[in-house]
Parts: structure tokens; C-alpha cells; sequence
């Protein structure tokens, strides 16, 4: 069974469980902001890993990549871009979905993300933590099922 397929039978059994075992990562650096999003997700079932920088980010995806990553654009060192451009140039993180969420909203922002292979683009001033949750679960969804 390829890669692919193994994290697809793993998925919707994780999400009848209540999503325990599926992996998130966050790099936000407003700890608030942060914070509030972990403990959503955490409370879903979720087992949520955070970065507060680019960098971090990078490193605590190469430790265990997970099935989805939520990734700010404007951060301490690395943006946002330059992460995903590193994890689209990196063979055991290329596949790993991410959703860009951000205060920038403007259509070249959007198509910039989607350019470098975001799977969606989430406006923070837009999205409400639990609505962020929703989306999530939407998007694994879309993903894995």
C-alpha cells in the first residue's frame, strides 16, 4: 500500500474516533491567536503541534509531518511563502496540505499562496477559531475521504 493510500485508511477511521490520531501543525506567531486555535483543535481531537516562526515550523514538520498544516504568511524570519516554498522543495514534506491563514487578503496574496500549492487561503479577520475548526475538518475531509 503506497503512502497515499495508507493516510487515506488511516483518516476517516481517525475521524470516527473523533479525529484522534490525525496530525495538525500551526505556525502563528500571535500567541493569542495561536492559542485559541490549539485548543479547538485540541478539544476536536486533534493532536496539534505549534511553531511560532518560520523556521520552527519547518523543523517541527521534518520531525512528523502531519496531514494538514495551518500556516500564517507574515512571521518572525521566514515568511510564510518561503515556508511553503521550502516544504514544496522537500521530498518528505511536498505532499503535506497546507492552508495559508492570514490577515492579507488580497487577490495577489490569494493567488501568490495557491501559485506555491496552498490548498486554501483563510482570512483570519473572516474566520471565527471555530469556524476555522469547521474548515479544517472540511478540507481533511475533501483530502483523505
Amino acid at each position: 500500500m503506497d503512502q497515499v493510500s495508507q493516510q487515506q485508511s488511516v483518516i476517516p477511521a481517525a475521524q470516527a474516533a473523533g479525529n484522534k490520531g490525525v496530525k495538525l501543525v500551526i505556525v502563528e506567531d500571535d500567541k493569542f491567536l495561536r492559542d485559541l486555535i490549539v485548543r479547538k483543535l485540541t478539544t476536536e481531537g486533534f493532536l496539534v503541534r505549534e511553531a511560532e516562526s518560520g523556521e520552527q515550523g519547518l523543523e517541527v514538520l521534518r520531525e512528523d509531518p502531519p496531514q494538514l498544516l495551518l500556516l500564517d504568511i507574515l512571521l518572525p524570519g521566514m515568511s510564510g511563502y518561503e515556508v511553503l516554498e521550502a516544504i514544496r522543495n522537500d521530498e518528505k514534506l511536498k505532499s503535506v496540505p497546507v492552508v495559508m491563514l492570514s490577515n492579507l487578503g488580497q487577490k495577489e496574496e490569494i493567488e501568490k499562496a495557491e501559485s506555491l500549492g496552498a490548498k486554501d487561503f483563510l482570512i483570519k479577520a473572516k474566520y471565527t477559531p471555530g469556524e476555522i475548526v469547521t474548515r479544517v475538518k472540511e478540507i481533511l475531509g475533501e483530502l483523505y475521504l
